[in-house]
């Protein structure tokens, strides 16, 4: 088959061997190089850049014919019938050309910049690389101190972490942690009998806050009559403020249902067609299901979802594992040392109280992480996934909050929902200001997080009553800083500092040197 000759300037030629080219168009931020562009697969002609931009006036007819013809390929006919192309590569039976639209005359600078990392343009660019930096950064270093400290010391963890002989004399608290069924079941019936109108409000009220305050000093009692490990007595602790929490709600619920029922049947309120289909009498399958469910405030019905995921709860309950297991190794090897070779901070030098401190907040925070996602996002979310319950969230971005009030807000959603719905608006809706509303809950929370440590460990020095009352101060600093220097991340970095890197170590050390001084006491 005889090879057709090359085009001349301005034919197009429709033929599959022949080559069409095309003016490619340059974009206003191109750089040295970016005008590379491949013109055999489009017979479209565009002779005019994008931008606008207009180097003199007869440059882009120039252009044109250099694009048309000044760099077209040469095809030389041989003997043997082979095509040879000096322009272009060749790909087959197909020829591309290759051409540099951008020319030495293109301006290379056409609108103002930032440079990345300026002050203005830092947070308009992705950071994906550095984060990845310094993923492998801190991979690495602590790769080395681990595989330091096994080398010095070797492997500290024994079965003991995991199971002690001591454990089964905690039965007195086992018991315990199974008797907290009856106190909402005692609820259910006090309110039965109050919504069949058996008795009345008073004596309801009354008989709830027996049934709570109860539901709370019991597991008290228990812990401090019996000498039981520390973990036991903080797990028990937890499940019985969880269990007030819950009880509290599903009275004070149905307690503003039946309000709003005979206020709306008195005409003082108008019906609300949203929310009277839950005006009916209180429900036991309904408590029940919210007793166990992922969430500290009661209603009738939850979001549900359609199925569960089997799969997917095995390999969260795999990470489960893995992070307590990763927890377990950090407090073992790194933790307890640093511990039982420190003073009292409050008792000896300052500048050694301080490195001490240091050294053992690096270890606490990645417990403390390791601590919120195994129970926050892991646990929360298997449950949620067993129960079919549809809310799931369970916390927000608390990392990235600018003020300590903000992080209270993110951090802890099913606390934060309940502090909200049944303690904060309260206190409004009684001629409470915002600022003692907001005292009120942070005491309130104190309170909870001294219950949770002291008891457990028969030590009531208020270490962390005082930690968490001095988060007041630090919040209105932080709104004051925002308030200042807005978009600052100031706030967020104080309470990294206050509270992970200074406040969980403090409270570590003081608590431990208590526990030990009262022991040696003791003996």
């Amino acid at each position: 088959m005889a090879l057709l000759d090359t085009p001349q300037i301005g034919e197009i030629t429709t033929t599959a061997t022949t080559t069409i080219r095309r003016r490619t168009t340059v974009k206003p931020d191109a750089g040295i190089g970016d005008g590379l562009f491949d013109s055999s697969s489009s017979s479209k002609t565009n002779s005019s850049f994008e931008d606008g931009d207009s180097l003199n006036g007869d440059f882009n007819d120039k252009f044109k014919e250099q694009i048309g013809a000044g760099d077209e390929s040469k095809d030389d006919s041989k003997g043997n019938g082979q095509k040879i192309d000096h322009g272009g590569v060749k790909k087959g039976r197909e020829t591309t050309v290759v051409h540099y639209a951008y020319r030495p005359s293109s301006p290379a600078h056409r609108r103002i910049k930032e440079s990345p990392l300026s002050s203005d343009a830092i947070f308009k660019q992705s950071h994906a690389g550095l984060f990845n930096l310094c993923i492998v950064v801190l991979v690495a270093v602590n790769g080395r101190l681990i595989i330091e400290n096994l080398m010095k010391y070797g492997l500290l963890i024994n079965s003991n972490f995991w199971f002690s002989s001591r454990s089964l004399r905690d039965w007195p608290l086992l018991m315990c942690c199974l008797t907290p069924s009856d106190f909402p079941l005692a609820a259910y019936i006090v309110e039965k009998l109050a919504w069949k109108k058996r008795i009345s409000d008073p004596v309801v009220i009354t008989l709830h806050v027996i049934i709570t305050t109860t539901a709370i000093l019991y597991p008290v009692f228990m812990i401090l009559r019996f000498d039981s490990v520390v973990l036991s007595g903080v797990s028990l602790m937890l499940c019985a403020c969880i269990n007030w929490l819950k009880l509290v709600s599903f009275v004070h619920t149905n307690y503003d249902m039946r309000s709003l029922l005979n206020s709306t049947d008195k005409g003082e309120v108008e019906p609300m067609s949203s929310n009277m289909d839950y005006f009916y009498d209180v429900n036991f399958k309904s408590l029940v299901y919210f007793m166990v469910a992922p969430t500290l405030c009661y209603q009738i019905s939850y979001p549900r979802t359609a199925f569960i995921r089997k799969g997917w709860v095995l390999r969260q309950l795999i990470k489960l594992v893995i992070f307590t297991g990763f927890m377990g190794f950090i407090i073992e090897q790194y933790i307890n040392p640093i511990v039982k070779n420190s003073r009292h901070p409050l008792k000896g030098d300052f500048l050694y109280a301080i490195e001490r401190v240091l050294k053992l907040s690096v270890p606490n925070l990645y417990v403390w992480l390791c601590m919120f996602y195994c129970f926050f996002h892991l646990w929360l979310n298997i449950l949620a996934e067993l129960l079919c319950f549809g809310d799931r969230e369970f916390y927000k971005d608390w990392w990235n909050a600018q003020t300590i009030e903000e992080y209270w807000r993110l951090w802890n959603m099913p606390v934060h929902k309940w502090i909200v719905r049944h303690l904060y608006f309260p206190c409004l809706r009684n001629g409470i200001p915002k600022g003692a509303a907001i005292l009120v809950a942070f005491f309130m929370s104190a309170v909870f997080h001294e219950l949770c440590i002291a008891v457990p460990c028969h030590i009531f020095k208020f270490w962390a009553f005082i930690g968490i009352m001095f988060q007041v101060p630090l919040v209105l600093l932080t709104n004051y800083l925002q308030h200042k220097f807005q978009n600052s991340m100031v706030g967020n970095m104080i309470f990294w500092c206050f509270f992970s890197i200074f406040g969980q170590p403090m409270c570590v050390l003081l608590y431990y040197h208590d526990v030990m001084n009262q022991k040696g006491k003791s003996k």
